[in-house]
């Protein structure tokens, strides 16, 4: 019963070349993945005239989410054609940086099309993305700095913005310790998390455990278990899990560990979502 909530097609720039959405679709089924959902990148300050794309080769295009005014016209165009043939498949999109752009935002997300919107920060406002900069010529308070406006602007995507659950909440670490090996006390940050929380539950929104950090450097899901356990402490219920497979191969790519993961934090499900609408399915 086990399902795949965050996966990127070709229609993502960041992705495999090869990774068609009907080879995602017909991949799922063969590795027993109940449902999958494809939900290529839509960052929404890409298409803000003064932003520089960090992909410009991608600016333009009929087939890309960033930089293209279509917004996801391909990418979502072609989930709901094959639909019919695969009925594991759903359509979604990770809608980025909400609150730099909330116009956009809001025209994306009311795409009646969608089964899931995920919530992502891939940037602070005015930054470049974290998978960018260089951690190791930066000091400690440097560091904490972008950490302090990240989880600020959380936050506020999470006060106000349309979408089903909050992605990869963790993110930064991705790259600050496990591609640089720098320590941080995430201590610090313990309740603005818990207000991202609580802000998520009261207006009904989930996370997501984003099982990508197993197979990088940084070996552990997004966020990791102690914080899984606060949000069920604090009476979260809804929690996807998302392999964030940008190639087939990737596809269902810790999705047991997550589970797991789920398990010991108190969970008996998880969620998929259809038609914007949460179901739960046993772990």
């Amino acid at each position: 019963m086990l399902c795949d909530m965050h996966t990127h097609s070709c229609f993502s720039p960041d992705a495999h070349r090869n990774a068609s959405v009907d080879k995602m679709a017909a991949k799922a089924a063969e590795i027993g993945l109940s449902y999958i959902t494809v939900t290529d990148h839509c960052d929404c300050n890409y298409w803000l005239p003064s932003y520089e794309c960090d992909y410009p080769d991608y600016q333009q295009g009929d087939g890309t989410m960033f930089g293209c005014r279509d917004y996801a016209q391909a990418s979502i165009a072609r989930i709901c054609e094959l639909k019919e043939s695969f009925p594991n498949l759903l359509c979604g999109v990770e809608l980025g940086q909400l609150v730099q752009a909330p116009d956009i935002a809001k025209k994306v997300a009311s795409d009646e099309r969608l089964d899931f919107v995920i919530a992502s920060l891939h940037m602070n406002t005015g930054k470049p993305d974290f998978y960018w900069i260089k951690y190791d010529k930066l000091d400690t308070s440097e560091i904490y700095a972008l950490l302090d406006s990240y989880f600020g602007e959380e936050l506020e995507t999470c006060k106000t913005g349309d979408f089903d659950v909050l992605g990869h909440l963790t993110y930064p670490l991705r790259y600050i310790s496990g591609d640089f090996g720098i320590g941080i006390d995430l201590r610090r940050y313990d309740d603005i998390i818990r207000e991202i929380f609580c802000t998520l539950i009261s207006r009904g929104k989930g996370i997501e455990v984003n099982t990508s950090g197993c197979r990088q450097n940084y070996g552990k899901p997004f966020p990791d278990l102690e914080y899984v356990k606060l949000y069920r402490e604090l009476g979260g219920e809804i929690v996807t899990l998302g392999s964030d497979a940008h190639r087939i191969s990737d596809i269902g790519g810790g999705i047991s560990r997550g589970a797991e993961l789920l398990k010991a934090a108190g969970f008996t499900h998880t969620a998929v979502f259809k038609h914007r609408a949460a179901e739960f399915l046993p772990l």
